[in-house]
């Protein structure tokens, strides 16, 4: 049998089995289970639950790899899977609209999605790349792009009927922080040379007097090198926080449709939840500008 095949075995059983379940549960939701309602759809886990259907992803697992004492398990989750079509995504978009940028000529002004395309790489370019970096700057603007573009993509698919958000999960935050801090420090590292670099760290104002001097090593060290790390918490911390908390409100206040079984409350929430994603929207494209914006500083 496929493994496509397999997969939508399993989702037909996993369906009947959820209509077997709401047929014997009918009835309002215990309040005490609308935290849990919440966790189960903005947590991570090993299925995917799309328009009533559910699909496993048990069948892609591998075994874990034994690290010392830690196990690695490097079987695909639901967060995974929408990371890499995002990715997939953003490639089918800008890879033709940059071919269709190369095609131009110079004197030709580009129309369209290009034109869109273009305006904000060079907004980019100019007003949050070379404004924070300075010299040598433009080498990092493809990176900072795809940055914003792919947290972009991530936290706009949590708005859609998927509503499968990766920035929600502070391991998908976590290591695109990381991804930035290690091509900021290598970058800091390569222009300012080792004993540069280690001025970053060990810091001495100019004009202390001598005997100030190893006082002031020791607490100024600590300081930049916590400045250091605290940066890439922040953005990790910021993004997460965020996303969790406008889909956490907004799946609560659906929630409360199950509890109360209220036609005023169903009413309500919806009004509530509906002016909620509008403002969502806006949190997801500003929390991407903040993120890409904080990386280049």
């Amino acid at each position: 049998m496929s493994l496509l095949r397999a997969l939508r075995a399993q989702g037909q059983e996993a369906t009947q089995a959820a209509g077997d379940h709401g047929a014997e549960s009918s009835g309002p939701m215990p309040l005490d289970e609308l935290a849990d309602f919440a966790q189960h759809h903005i947590g991570d886990s090993k299925e995917i639950e799309f328009f009533g259907g559910h699909w496993s992803l048990e069948a892609l697992s591998i075994p874990p790899i034994d690290v010392g004492p830690l196990a690695i398990d490097l079987s695909p989750t639901r967060h995974a899977v929408v990371m890499v079509v995002v990715a997939l995504l953003m490639l089918a978009m800008f890879i033709p609209l940059a071919g269709t940028l190369r095609r131009r000529s110079k004197e030709k002004a580009p129309s369209g999605p290009a034109n869109a395309l273009e305006a904000m790489v060079v907004y980019f370019r100019d007003d949050v790349v070379r404004a924070n970096i300075g010299h040598g700057a433009d080498v990092f603007t493809p990176f900072i792009l795809t940055i914003f573009f792919f947290v972009l993509g991530m936290n706009l698919i949590g708005l859609t009927p998927l509503g499968i958000t990766p920035t929600a999960n502070i391991s998908v935050t976590a290591a695109l922080a990381v991804i930035s801090f290690v091509v900021i420090e290598m970058a800091g590292f390569k222009a300012l040379g080792p004993a540069g670099y280690a001025r970053t760290i060990f810091f001495l104002p100019p004009g202390l007097p001598g005997v100030m001097k190893l006082p002031m090593l020791a607490i100024l060290s600590v300081v930049e090198a916590m400045g250091k790390v605290a940066k890439p918490f922040a953005l990790a911390i910021r993004l997460m926080a965020n996303m969790t908390a406008g889909h956490t409100l907004i799946l609560l206040l659906m929630g409360a449709i199950f509890v109360l079984q209220s036609y005023l409350v169903g009413i309500g929430a919806v009004a509530a939840a509906s002016a909620l994603m509008i403002l969502e929207l806006l949190v997801a494209c500003l929390q991407a500008y903040i993120f890409a914006l904080l990386t280049s500083v």
